[in-house]
């Protein structure tokens, strides 16, 4: 578990991302660069702009794979019509010449005024798919970081960084999308007048199987309950439930898992699906249930 905090993440130099680009594909590799990143082993707090005091209820949390996020200030927007007072975001670029070199992250927290935790979930290796080049006006990304945020409106408290178990497929293989690192788990408790709870944002593995994410969910709970004994759980995020697999999210053994440890699955209605098409996403056809909350 990574818990130590910076408030501005260490960027490795373009020397030194080019040559991750060039090392010969292995597991042991990718592990031995990863541990020696100061950026993939830390957590950014910024914002800071929150109220004191424990959040009251009812209360409303969201959680959003932004695909990006091309559009900060629309999405802030759109986030603030929820009234949501925790935020669980995933796919943030930070330093991406396919949305602009920003730090998405903070643009999204300073429009909610909300503290935020940010870590790095994958170094781009490279500008991106085909579709994410339509948006470059640079050849480089300054920083390379793509990772998953938590924002509150109220004090983030021992905020927490789990890398998901993986077989580091977009490092051995990842296509036009070559990518350093694993999927993560970012949390923090946070405070209501009924006491502290345990929140993550979390993004689970898309090209792979369903007993590949089962896995990275169990884990991720067993993780949870030997560091917060005792504690509620709410976990968010793109679980990617069926995905690659024909859509059949039922078949998710994930579910059951979960399940049997306690947790209570949120998703909306069975057949309300929870993906649109957008602009990197161009499938109009094709709507699935990926993203879920279980308590």
């Amino acid at each position: 578990m990574i818990e130590e905090t910076v408030s501005t993440l260490a960027i490795p130099s373009q020397e030194d991302r080019d040559g991750f680009a060039r090392m010969k594909r292995s597991i042991a590799g990718h592990d031995a660069v990863m541990a020696r990143l100061e950026a993939m082993n830390t957590i950014e707090i910024g914002g800071g702009t929150y109220t004191s005091g424990p959040l009251a209820f009812p209360l409303t949390v969201a959680a959003w794979n932004l695909e990006r996020c091309l559009f900060p200030a629309e999405s802030a927007e759109h986030l603030r019509t929820t009234g949501a007072a925790l935020v669980l975001l995933s796919e943030m670029d930070n330093g991406m010449a396919r949305t602009g070199q920003r730090h998405t992250t903070t643009e999204v927290a300073a429009a909610l005024s909300m503290q935020y935790a940010y870590g790095v979930e994958y170094i781009e290796l490279g500008l991106g798919s085909d579709a994410e080049r339509e948006f470059c006006k640079d050849d480089f990304n300054e920083k390379g970081f793509h990772g998953n945020a938590l924002m509150a409106s109220v004090q983030i408290q021992r905020p927490f960084l789990l890398r998901l178990w993986g077989e580091r497929l977009w490092f051995m293989d990842g296509g036009d999308q070559p990518r350093l690192g694993e999927r993560i788990a970012l949390g923090a408790m946070i405070d209501t007048e009924a006491g502290p709870f345990v929140a993550v944002s979390t993004h689970l593995e898309s090209q792979t199987t369903a007993a590949h994410r089962e896995r990275q969910v169990k884990e991720l709970i067993d993780r949870l309950d030997a560091a917060f004994p005792g504690l509620p759980i709410l976990i968010g995020g793109d679980l990617n439930t069926g995905n690659h697999a024909g859509g059949d999210f039922e078949a998710e053994g994930l579910f059951a898992v979960s399940a049997a440890r306690g947790f209570t699955r949120h998703g909306g209605p069975n057949d309300q699906m929870t993906t649109r098409p957008s602009l990197i996403t161009r499938w109009p056809k094709r709507a699935m249930k990926l993203d879920w909350f279980l308590t």
